[in-house]
């Protein structure tokens, strides 16, 4: 959320900056804000003048004054009519006080300054390219539904029989490369410095909002009907949620957290896109990564998210590219972000499989997330990153169509051999 001091001190600094995200009107927050300063200078006029006359009251009848003396009268009655007026002005002040919060909550985080600007993905700047080498020279790969299909690993016909299109069932070793993603991508993240951790896939509305999926994306998550809960999209929104609400101590930080869970995701807004595969599913699993930091080293912090992420790829010999998202292409809570995208050979282009945000403390500043410093007065508000580390359909995906054979075997990648024990699979072992 928006520091509503900096958009009193500097409204054009603000709107400049939003102006770089797309088209955002600080103009009704403004007004708003100064509809409720207003209102509150004169509540607490008011209630100053309520305690003065409480004083006066009390002073006169300790001095022996007759409780029914005019003056003493004339003065409760004022005390009466002022109590009346802010009673009046109370409920006034605090719809305005929640209408301000409520748009507030509409507006993205302020971009850095060092991210670019542009308008779609477009214009995103590619950082670096990974694994060229390992491209593979095949004219005649198959895209990853076919080769998994042939190979007996998942079934989307029956999925959608039992649940509806976008699910996927994986069988036999197909469940097993999944479950060997998983384990892989944790032991390389836990080892890393991240701490395992097993969170609800059901979170309330207020996580959702702290994290920014709330209000703009209530159509993208599934709600359950009776409860205030909804299915995680990313374990990012309980990972972060952790800490809603909280102070923590200066010398806790950072603190870096992963962990592996379904998320689930109604992909409104794209029919007619990726329509057949891993890529674009209701449900799919995902190992993300999140980090709680210092304003300080946030910087930093995020240069070494992306380098995690980057590590499973590399580990995997996975051809992929680094961009570096413009301002009209980031989700509204980043500040900054970078996409891993991998190779995905039979479409013949990059496709997103991380993305690394830095939330500055827009996340923070929601779900009141703040740290105090030993010996020092006040507290200030967290900077919050995460990242998938990584997204574990789309990497599948992408080893059944890097690692796959003329013969339409495919190679499993060494570093997973251990966990899957075999080296390849083929149509027989389905």
């Amino acid at each position: 959320m928006l520091d509503i001091k900096q958009i009193r001190e500097n409204p054009q600094k603000i709107q400049e900056l939003l102006n770089r995200r797309g088209e955002y009107d600080l103009e009704p927050v403004t007004q708003l804000d100064k509809q409720q300063r207003e209102l509150e200078a004169k509540r607490s006029q008011l209630q100053a003048r309520s305690n003065e006359i409480g004083k006066l009251v009390g002073q006169k009848i300790r001095a022996g004054t007759n409780p029914e003396d005019a003056e003493v009268v004339a003065l409760r009655e004022e005390g009466n009519e002022v109590k009346a007026q802010i009673s009046f002005l109370e409920p006034e002040e605090k719809e305005l006080a929640s209408k301000l919060q409520a748009l507030l909550l509409t507006f993205p985080n302020l971009p850095c300054d060092s991210t670019p600007v542009g308008k779609s993905e477009d214009e995103n700047i590619e950082v670096r390219r990974w694994g060229d080498e390992y491209i593979p020279q095949n004219p005649n790969i198959l895209p990853h539904w076919e080769i998994g299909e042939k190979l007996g690993i998942f079934n989307f016909e029956r999925s959608a029989k039992i649940a509806q299109s976008r699910f996927v069932t994986l069988i036999g070793v197909g469940a097993a490369l999944e479950r060997a993603l998983i384990q892989f991508m944790l032991d390389r993240q836990t080892a890393a410095g991240y701490q395992e951790i097993m969170p609800p896939l059901l979170v309330n509305s207020a996580s959702l909002t702290a994290t920014g999926q709330l209000p703009k994306f209530a159509e993208e998550s599934f709600k359950c009907a009776d409860d205030d809960l909804w299915l995680i999209p990313t374990a990012e929104v309980p990972l972060t949620n952790l800490y809603r609400d909280e102070i923590l101590a200066a010398d806790s930080l950072p603190i870096y957290h992963c962990a592996y869970t379904p998320c689930f995701r109604r992909e409104a807004g794209s029919y007619g896109r990726d329509t057949r595969g891993l890529i674009r599913l209701h449900q799919f699993s995902k190992v993300e990564l999140v980090k709680i930091v210092s304003p300080s080293t946030s910087e930093d912090e995020h240069q070494k998210l992306v380098q995690n992420a980057e590590a499973i790829l590399q580990a995997l010999q996975l051809p992929y590219r680094v961009l570096e998202l413009c301002t009209g292409d980031m989700g509204p809570s980043a500040a900054k972000c970078y996409d891993l995208e991998v190779w995905l050979p039979s479409a013949g282009k990059y496709r997103e499989i991380s993305s690394c945000s830095n939330c500055t403390d827009y996340q923070a500043r929601r779900g009141q997330i703040r740290f105090k410093e030993a010996g020092k007065k006040g507290t200030q508000f967290v900077h919050t990153l995460n990242g998938s580390g990584l997204a574990v359909g789309r990497t599948m995906a992408a080893i059944l169509e890097n690692y796959q054979q003329p013969d339409g075997s495919v190679n499993i990648p060494s570093v997973l051999q251990p966990y899957l024990k075999r080296d390849r699979l083929i149509q027989e072992q389905a």
